[in-house]
């Protein structure tokens, strides 16, 4: 069958490349190739979704949860703080003397 193919530059020239390798012409390359890569898709097996294992890690002993919580309580009222302070929403220094 002849239909007319447009091959972007570089497979073009790797096509080229692999003709002459082979001693074969341009056109039997091309089929060699599209005939490879067919087959290729034919045989391959489908790829099941990776695995994810969830683990729990928890926490190290000696943390307190409790003071965590009350860390982070801290940390969101000096945020809010911070933006009742300056309603422009410019950025204070936080150093602190």
């Amino acid at each position: 069958m002849r239909t007319t193919l447009t091959l972007d530059d570089d497979l073009a020239g790797l096509l080229k490349r692999r003709a002459r390798q082979l001693g074969i012409s341009f056109k039997e390359a091309v089929n060699r190739t599209i005939r490879a890569g067919l087959s290729e898709t034919a045989t391959a097996r489908p790829q099941s979704p990776p695995r994810t294992v969830p683990h729990s890690f928890g926490f190290r002993p000696g943390i307190d949860l409790d003071k965590l919580s009350q860390l982070a309580d801290e940390l969101e009222a000096e945020a809010s703080v911070e933006i009742l302070d300056d309603p422009a929403g410019r950025k204070r220094s936080r150093s602190r003397a």
